[in-house]
This record gives structure tokens, sequence and C-alpha cells, in this order.
């Protein structure tokens, strides 16, 4: 006779089934999909783009050292990641002069999103290596994740189901004109 699974208790006192709870998220696929198909592409690296590819891929600003552009997949309306054009997997293989490169882009991103989208904070980060989550573990790159209250309300964590209040296309179209500029400031 097998032996009688036993739920296990959360924090919180609810239930989960021992045998764990599914969590669909077909819209993952095309992502996945991609990288298995194509394991040497990179996001981060490419030539020079049309206005049309510069929209379709999400680049806010790029100039031959860095580049910032909207996560496809984001946690939140307004993620953006700021990448050296280096393709390296972790900061110490950079420059130092790369470092403070992209050191003045993560803060200029981050002062133009405060200014743009008004979030009451932000999440600022690098995982680096696919076991932290990276995505693209071998071109490092850092997050800029505006956050408001309210933004991780329940359906997260009732529905496993995350909320975005705005398009990537509305987002893209509001940040863009703000970013145009960021080469001046980075010079």
């Amino acid at each position: 006779m097998a032996p009688k699974k036993r739920p296990i208790k959360r924090h919180d006192a609810t239930a989960i089934p021992a045998e764990g709870v599914r969590l669909w998220a077909p819209w993952r696929y095309e992502y996945l999909h991609g990288v298995r198909s194509d394991p040497m592409a990179c996001i981060f690296c490419f030539g020079r783009l049309s206005d049309a590819e510069r929209r379709e891929r999400l680049v806010l600003f790029e100039n031959r050292e860095v580049l910032v552009m909207l996560n496809k997949y984001p946690y939140n309306n307004g993620h953006i990641m700021v990448a050296p054009r280096t393709h390296v997997a972790s900061p110490e293989l950079l420059t130092r002069a790369e470092r403070a490169l992209i050191a003045e882009a993560v803060a200029a991103s981050i002062k133009r999103v405060r200014e743009t989208l008004h979030p009451q904070a932000l999440n600022v980060g690098a995982n680096l290596g696919r076991a932290a989550g990276a995505g693209f573990a071998d071109h490092m790159h850092w997050h800029v994740v505006p956050r408001w209250g309210g933004d991780n309300n329940f359906m997260p964590v009732l529905a496993s189901t995350r909320v975005l209040s705005q398009s990537l296309e509305d987002s893209y179209g509001q940040l863009r004109p703000i970013f145009k500029n960021l080469g001046a400031e980075l010079s």
C-alpha cells in the first residue's frame, strides 16, 4: 500500500498539495522556444537597427558601448534592461571604463524612469548566471523595475497572474523619446 500524501503547510496555513501546484505560463513558450532554437542568439548583440527594428526589439537607446531596452517579458510596466555592448557574463570581465559607463547608464535610466513613470520605488539588480535567474546568462545586464504600491496585489498570489497596466508598445512610445539623448549624458 502506497504511503498517503500529506499536504504541506505554508507559513500562512494554506495547504499546498504534496505533489505541488502546476503553474501554466503559455506566454513563456515563445521565449523558451526561441532560446532553444538558437542557443547562440543574444538579444543584446546586434548591429545597426532601423527605426522599425528598434521598435520591434524594444530598444530605447543604443550606442557602441551600451544599450537600454524594455524587457519583452516584464515583471512590471517600464521594466528595462541596461547592458554593455561587450558580450561578457559578469561585470568583473568588463574594463573599468565599461563598468563606469554601465553604472552611469543605469543611474541615468533610473532618473528617466522616475521622471516619466513616477514609480514609488524601484528594484535594480543583475542576475549573474542561469541559476540566479538570468535568461541570457552569457551577456550580463542590469534590470531597472519600477514599482508602485499595490502593483503586487492579490492576482500573483491567488491566480499566479501578473497584471500589467500598460502595453509594451505604449511603454516604448512613452520611454523612447526620453532615452534618445542618453548618449550626450554619458559622454
